[in-house]
């Protein structure tokens, strides 16, 4: 038994008053246990629910009006003005619900590559006025007549043979170009769908084909382009050419040749998908770069090889260089930087990142070094700081680097994207559409795995951060 008691003076002009209050309480000595030493089991769990279980997420940002970033679902909303461009990194609704496991991103319209139960691999949104996302029709009565244009992700129809599965059609790789789209498939098969006026697709040129509407996916074993010694790892399309790596480092290419961006030797168009030299003849490709016209490749030893457009001395930076470089050469501006684990090529300049996570930049264009300095001839590397890497966090280097036609971006070991570059359609994702010229840190809500440069929009591929 616990007694307590509180005195109380109470001073008159006249009398003093004193009254003791006495208030008990009681405690058991087993009461006084428990609450010291609760009991744990006593205690409810509290699991959050999470948004949804799939391993990766998608943000979008950039030009809407095409539709390539998929966030729109209503018509009529799409046509309002103040949706015109998406100047933040926004997360993407459709992959809430489907596991998307690949994403490539081309000039205003978008493929996702998926993993669902339905037997569906391929999906795409924005411009379809090639037939570079299949044939599309109404899906109901507020749909618009005219399938040009898709405003959020639809499936696209790959044709399969008898006996294939849902996972021979797993896309392994894919590539966008201007209007034209490539996908490997886990079986060895590619498919190529869209504009084919320069070959890009890997099959004869047809004069005045209309491609608008139409349903022709072209279908090739991997075995007609490289034989059975051989498979096909990698697609990779420029704006209107295609190239194919395989496993043993060769590289394959079609379409439209006039900078010599096909590597064939000539500036010539070609429908033919065609084995290239040169210099990477006897090289192990393990990597090709290319977002318009000029070309990177590299091998496993970390040398870079080029062809393509070279204007503005990318490819080569002596006196009498050549502007259009139709066979791969090895590039000599690049020794200097030791071991190479990555390139990118855009639309005037080139990007290398080499073994030390220093990322370099040299062409024409805004390179990262502020806005007084356009144009380099020779390969310069942008300061650590500039991606992360401080007193608090000094081993964060990068470990990925992208661009697109005029912008470009470096992903670090913490997952974060740092962009720079033309920014008029707000394909930075920086909450406005002025130029950057300096790498600047880019606010998403998801360690970034992967990133898709488009002409005008931005896919990332994120992980949650816990």
């Amino acid at each position: 038994m616990i007694f307590g008691c509180t005195v109380f003076i109470r001073n008159t002009m006249l009398k003093t008053r004193t009254f003791v209050l006495c208030i008990s309480r009681s405690y058991t000595a087993k009461a006084k246990r428990t609450v010291l030493a609760q009991d744990k089991t006593k205690i409810k769990e509290y699991s959050p629910k999470t948004m949804d279980s799939h391993e990766h997420r998608v943000y979008v940002w950039g030009f809407q009006e095409t539709g390539a970033l998929g966030i729109q679902t209503n018509v009529k909303k799409a046509k309002e003005r103040y949706t015109e461009m998406v100047h933040h990194p926004t997360r993407l609704q459709f992959s809430n619900n489907n596991e998307i496991t690949d994403v490539a991103a081309g000039y205003g319209f978008t493929a996702y590559a998926v993993k669902r139960d339905d037997g569906e691999t391929l999906f795409g949104s924005g411009l379809n006025t090639d037939s570079q996302l299949g044939f599309q029709v109404k899906g109901n009565p507020y749909d618009p007549a005219n399938l040009d244009v898709i405003i959020y992700p639809t499936a696209i129809k790959l044709p399969r043979v008898q006996g294939e599965t849902d996972d021979d059609m797993r896309v392994k790789s894919m590539s966008a170009g201007r209007a034209h789209l490539v996908v490997l498939t886990q079986n060895g098969t590619i498919f190529t769908l869209g504009n084919n006026s320069y070959g890009q697709c890997g099959r004869s040129i047809i004069e005045e084909e209309r491609y608008s509407k139409s349903a022709l996916v072209h279908r090739i074993s991997q075995e007609d382009i490289c034989g059975k010694e051989d498979e096909v790892l990698q697609v990779e399309c420029g704006q209107d050419h295609s190239m194919f790596l395989t496993k043993k480092g060769r590289v394959y290419t079609c379409g439209w040749g006039a900078d010599g961006q096909t590597g064939q030797g000539n500036y010539h168009t070609a429908g033919q998908i065609t084995l290239i030299g040169g210099d990477i003849e006897k090289e192990k490709i393990v990597r090709l770069s290319c977002s318009s016209d000029c070309v990177l490749a590299l091998n496993e030893a970390g040398d870079a090889f080029g062809w393509g457009n070279s204007e503005y001395g990318q490819l080569d930076d002596s006196e009498l260089a050549e502007t259009q470089i139709n066979i791969p050469r090895a590039l000599k501006l690049t020794k200097s930087i030791g071991k190479i684990k990555d390139v990118a090529a855009g639309g005037s300049f080139c990007m290398a990142l080499n073994d030390q996570g220093l990322v370099y930049t040299w062409g024409f264009g805004i390179l990262g070094f502020g806005p007084f300095v356009e144009q380099t001839s020779k390969p310069q590397h942008l300061l650590p700081p500039l991606f992360g890497r401080n007193d608090f966090s000094n081993e964060t280097t990068v470990v990925s680097i992208g661009c697109g036609v005029f912008h470009m971006g470096a992903v670090n070991s913490d997952g974060d994207l740092f962009m720079w570059g033309k920014n008029r359609f707000g394909h930075l994702g920086l909450g406005h559409k002025k130029d950057q010229f300096f790498p600047f840190k880019t606010a998403i809500n998801g360690k970034v795995t992967k990133v898709a440069y488009g002409v005008d929009h931005t896919i990332a591929l994120c992980k949650a951060f816990f």
